[in-house]
C-alpha cells in the first residue's frame, strides 16, 4: 500500500459525510459520495475501506455492497448505519458494522481494523466478518431468541469452521501467534459491541 489508506464514505446525509471526513483526514485519504450509484462509480480497487449507510435514496447500502463485491473488488466494507442488526445481515458481505449515532473513536477504530485486516488472507478475513455478525447481533438481541433461530446456528457453525480454516491459512505463524492475532482481531469485535461477557 503506497501512501495514506484510502477510505470512500458512502452516505447521503452530507453533514454526516462531511464529520466522518474530518474524523479521518489526518491519517486517511478520504472521498465522499451520497448515494450507492456514486459509490459503484467511485469504488476501485485503490480503495482500502468502504463506510457504507444502509438507507439512502436511489440505491440502498445492502444492494451496493452486494454490486461491489460481484465486481469482485477486495475492500474492507463497514455498514454504518441507523438500522439495528436483525437477522437479515447473516446474508450481507460486510466486514463490521456498526450502529448510528457512531462516535468519533469507534469510526476510526473501526477503519483502523479493517486496515490491519486487509494485510490478512481471506480466510481470516472470513473468520472476522462472520465474529463481527455474531457479535452484533448478539449486542442486539436476546441471546435466547438467537439460538432458536436456524439462521443464527448456522452462523456459529461456520465460525468455529472459519476460525480453525484461519488458524491453519496462519501456519507460517507458530499456533501460539496465530492465535493470538486471531484474539486480538476477536477482542476488537467484542470490545466494540460490548459482548466479551455474553
Amino acid at each position: 500500500m503506497t501512501g495514506s489508506p484510502r477510505v470512500l464514505v458512502v452516505e447521503d446525509e452530507v453533514e454526516v459525510a462531511r464529520l466522518y471526513a474530518e474524523w479521518l483526514a489526518d491519517d486517511y485519504d478520504v472521498e465522499t459520495v451520497s448515494d450507492g450509484r456514486a459509490a459503484l462509480t467511485a469504488v476501485s480497487d485503490a480503495v482500502d475501506v468502504v463506510l457504507l449507510d444502509r438507507r439512502m435514496p436511489r440505491l440502498g447500502g445492502d444492494e451496493t455492497l452486494e454490486r461491489i463485491r460481484s465486481r469482485g473488488y477486495n475492500v474492507r466494507v463497514a455498514m454504518v448505519t441507523a438500522v439495528d442488526p436483525e437477522l437479515d445481515v447473516v446474508g450481507l458481505p460486510f466486514d463490521t458494522y456498526l450502529t448510528k449515532p457512531v462516535s468519533q473513536a469507534s469510526l476510526r477504530t473501526a477503519v483502523e481494523t479493517l486496515v490491519e485486516l486487509a494485510t490478512y488472507d481471506e480466510a481470516v478475513r472470513e473468520a472476522f466478518a462472520l465474529a463481527e455478525k455474531r457479535a452484533v447481533l448478539t449486542a442486539a438481541n436476546h441471546k435466547t431468541e438467537l439460538v432458536d433461530d436456524d439462521r443464527f446456528r448456522q452462523l456459529e457453525s461456520s465460525l468455529s469452521e472459519a476460525q480453525a480454516a484461519a488458524v491453519d491459512s496462519l501456519g507460517e505463524m507458530d499456533h501460539e501467534t496465530a492465535a493470538t492475532a486471531l484474539s486480538g482481531l476477536s477482542a476488537a469485535v467484542e470490545a466494540r459491541h460490548g459482548t466479551s461477557s455474553r
